[in-house]
């Protein structure tokens, strides 16, 4: 049975399990050759069997549009007020701190009114970290980050699928982006589990109001050790607007491994993270590999 259980972020509603898993084996595999060095020629650390990918992106594919391929005509006028404008209005700050071709929001357009809220889609869209990114895939990520944290059903449908997949086998949860949050809610909630360590990649649990506070923990806080791990690695790149808090180790408490990596142009990529030298060792460190 599995040792590792990946559980992917926003914007996967029209993948499935067989493709995470086909992209993030081999990069679980370069990961480990940069802490470890390469491996006897034609052998691998992993087998396919150590690794199971939670999939449930097929929670947010809008209905009558199962075989569409495309995201709705959503558009500004889309984007909810409250957490999804504020939401967006961060990673607007967050990407104008980073990208010096993107103009920083000043008060008037932080009004949170629909005017600025184009205006925020405007500017995110011509950052190097949207670049590519059409304005209705954003306005989907904002509202699937809100409807996990927000939604008691579609919270539990997606921990549903986590736990179905932990066996006694299972060392190590990873989670990427808004995946990250389902993990540490996971461990949280199972504290018997086998599992002895979290990696974290591109992570938004730093982001204190709309994220940190809405957090699950039964039994305890938001900012607690997240269930049976005694290891915790978290890595995020520099220029990731998603990871808008670098260090969770203010939030979550100094036990936490963290590193800030370069990812390149894929700033938020979670094979790139995983091809890590950071990723590579806390993978070896969690499952005993050498």
């Amino acid at each position: 049975m599995a040792r590792i259980i990946c559980v992917h972020g926003i914007g996967q509603q029209y993948g499935g399990e067989r493709e995470q898993h086909d992209r993030w084996l081999p990069a679980l595999e370069d990961g480990l050759s940069r802490a470890l060095g390469p491996p006897p020629a034609g052998t691998t650390r992993l087998a396919p069997g150590d690794v199971d990918c939670v999939f449930y992106g097929d929670l947010f594919r809008p209905p009558g549009r199962l075989l569409a391929g495309h995201e709705p005509p959503w558009d500004a006028g889309d984007v909810g007020t409250g957490f999804e404008a504020e939401l967006l209005a961060l990673y607007w700050a967050e990407a104008a701190r980073v990208d010096p071709g993107v103009m920083p929001p000043d008060a008037r357009t932080l009004a949170r009114t629909p005017r600025s809220v184009q205006a925020a889609l405007n500017a995110l869209a011509k950052s190097r970290f949207f670049s590519g990114i059409a304005l209705r895939a954003m306005v989907a990520d904002l509202r699937q980050v809100r409807r996990y944290l927000c939604e008691p059903g579609v919270r539990d449908a997606v921990q549903e699928r986590v736990a179905a997949r932990v066996t006694d086998d299972t060392r190590l949860l990873v989670g990427h982006s808004l995946g990250s949050v389902v993990a540490y809610e996971a461990l949280a909630a199972h504290p018997g589990w086998p599992v002895r360590a979290l990696l974290t990649l591109g992570s938004p649990l730093g982001i204190r109001h709309l994220v940190r506070d809405r957090l699950s923990v039964p039994g305890g806080t938001p900012g607690d050790r997240p269930g049976p791990v005694s290891a915790w690695t978290n890595i995020a790149d520099e220029g990731d607007v998603v990871a808008l808090v670098k260090d969770l180790r203010p939030l979550y408490g100094p036990g936490i491994t963290s590193h800030l990596v370069h990812n390149g142009p894929h700033a938020h990529d979670a094979a790139t993270y995983l091809r890590s030298d950071a990723a590579g060792r806390a993978i070896a460190d969690a499952c005993e590999i050498s």
